[in-house]
């Protein structure tokens, strides 16, 4: 078994999901009592945050850069980076350290081509949606069309995140913003829950709508490679 560096804290409300999930998949598959070996940093979160608040994005990605230099130093095999949108770094990251990084995009790519899906809506804070590195990777290595829901719903889905999900904050009332802006789109085939927060508010009982979980998929992604 491969040791896993996990970059969390982004938030530690998902990365304890990602410690449970990875845990869990591990004894699945070898028994007994077997768990996973993992090097873990944790953020403080209101690192990052106040990072975002400068729209600082280069400090964000030398944090990132030296974390995952330190996992790898202290014997990590496979880094795992906790959150959809610290991937906006992974090119950066992957540059300074030898070790491999498990790509959530990949994941999730994976995952929906597996279900014969070829158009997705992609929900996550405003860096993923309006960014490219995960729905770049979704349509050139997979073919995936990717939608993101219009600005002021970007803006709506971005505020729950930060402000309420990210404490451990699950409003029905912001469920329900979530899924009225799901319900806006009727020529989709599946929807991408791409932020690591957004399973934990969200989930297939919501909605008729296939949920592509990127917390679950990323994590049993880093089992697949850990027991190779």
């Amino acid at each position: 078994m491969k040791t896993i560096g996990l970059i969390g804290g982004i938030s530690w409300e998902s990365t304890a999901v990602y410690y449970h999930i990875i845990n869990k998949e591990v004894n699945k598959r070898l028994g007994g009592v077997h768990s996973a070996r993992i090097y873990m940093y944790s953020f403080d979160f209101d690192e990052i945050l106040r990072f975002n608040q400068k729209d600082d994005v280069e400090s964000i990605g030398t944090r990132l850069v030296e974390e995952a230099i330190k996992l790898e130093s202290s014997g990590a095999e496979l880094l795992v980076l906790g959150a959809n949108t610290a991937h906006r770094w992974v090119d950066l990251v992957q540059s300074n350290i030898s070790i491999p990084i498990v790509h959530i995009g990949e994941a999730t790519g994976k995952a929906v081509r597996n279900a014969n899906m070829n158009h997705v809506l992609l929900l996550g804070t405003k860096y993923t949606m309006e960014g490219d590195y995960i729905k770049g990777k979704l349509y050139s290595e997979f073919g995936i069309q990717v939608t993101v829901p219009e600005k002021e719903d970007i803006q709506k889905i971005n505020r729950i995140i930060y402000e309420e999900l990210v404490v451990g904050k699950f409003k029905d009332s912001s469920k329900q913003i979530l899924l009225h802006i799901i319900n806006k789109f009727n020529n989709i085939d599946g929807v991408i829950l791409g932020c690591t927060e957004l399973p934990l508010i969200i989930s297939s009982e919501d909605t008729n709508l296939t949920l592509f979980d990127t917390t679950l998929l990323h994590a049993r992604a880093a089992v697949d490679f850990a027991l190779k």
